[in-house]
């Protein structure tokens, strides 16, 4: 049924978008602080060889450092860890996830060159559900989230302010899956020249024909806006689902030996230590109902018997 239009306190879904050179690290620390406020935890996934850590003079943050494959499993687990225990999350940069090594277009490519002759189309159906995934994780993480996004770079002859002319770089379109920007409230494009911020999306209307470079006091401004909405009503957290292609490497596994790899290879691509983990009780769940099924001989995916599961309780 329908009812009163209100708007409810959010989370901050935020994408700064520039070239090389831009200040998009800097100016997200800058943001995430005015977020968290002074004591506030910030957190950052670092895709650019730690880069983020030259900034650690700036504020205090925790870094995790995100190496090859950047598949969007990768950036989905670590989104979950670090959305309960922080205020601001900075995931620099979020481009990796489609362009870098073992990204979305090498997944795209590795699927079309497994099957010759299969199409384009079809190897999107199969890859794209990890992606949305990954944007899934993001809107739905309850702490503001921070994306920076590499632009394609184009140069633009302007005036030099000498009477003269010189060639200027700028950004264009930010290199992700076309669109991704709908995903976000506010989409910051931040220029080389002087690191200006401009809004090509503003859903806090906050950014409204402002060009300015990023402050601490931009992000206590939207923390304010933010917070001013009706409260949100808690709901039940979604159970958490082994990745996709976690689950679809599980379906590869021919017998008892490589369930027993693919459970140690899969609780370090998650990064799970504790044996204790529920995340990790699941992993072992599945393993043996996927060695049950192999003993069995069936297609058919069943539950794993109780007396499967010690067996494989005893990997580490």
């Amino acid at each position: 049924m329908f009812k009163k239009a209100e708007r409810k306190s959010a989370k901050l879904r935020a994408a700064l978008c520039g070239t090389s050179g831009s200040g998009k690290t800097y100016s997200a620390l800058l943001l995430a602080r005015g977020l968290a406020g002074p004591s506030g935890k910030i957190a950052v996934i670092d895709t650019e060889r730690g880069s983020a850590s030259l900034y650690a003079d700036v504020t205090d943050f925790d870094v995790a450092e995100l190496t090859p494959p950047y598949s969007p499993a990768r950036y989905k687990a670590l989104i979950t860890a670090a959305a309960q225990d922080y205020d601001v999350l900075i995931i620099d940069s979020i481009t990796h996830e489609w362009s870098g090594e073992g990204g979305v277009l090498e997944m795209h490519d590795k699927a079309t060159a497994v099957e010759p002759g299969r199409n384009s189309y079809t190897a999107w159906k199969n890859v794209t559900p990890h992606h949305t995934a990954l944007v899934d994780a993001i809107l739905a993480a309850p702490c503001h989230i921070i994306a920076t996004m590499r632009s394609k770079t184009a140069y633009e002859i302007q005036d030099n302010g000498r009477g003269k002319k010189a060639p200027v770089k700028i950004g264009t379109a930010p290199i992700q899956k076309e669109g991704m920007e709908y995903e976000f409230t506010l989409v910051l494009d931040v220029s080389v020249e002087g690191n200006v911020a401009t809004a090509s999306k503003d859903r806090t209307r906050l950014w409204h024909q402002r060009n300015e470079v990023i402050t601490t006091d931009h992000g206590m401004e939207l923390r304010k806006w933010l917070e001013s909405g009706a409260p949100v009503v808690d709901v039940e957290p979604a159970p958490w689902r082994i990745p996709d292609d976690l689950v679809d490497a599980l379906w590869r596994c021919t017998d008892y030996a490589e369930c027993k790899v693919w459970l140690a290879q899969s609780r370090q691509t998650i990064g799970i230590t504790d044996p204790g983990d529920p995340r990790y009780l699941e992993m072992q769940k599945q393993a043996a109902a996927r060695v049950k099924q192999l003993a069995d001989q069936t297609i058919t995916v069943q539950a794993p018997e109780p007396e499967l599961e010690p067996e494989l309780e005893a990997i580490e």
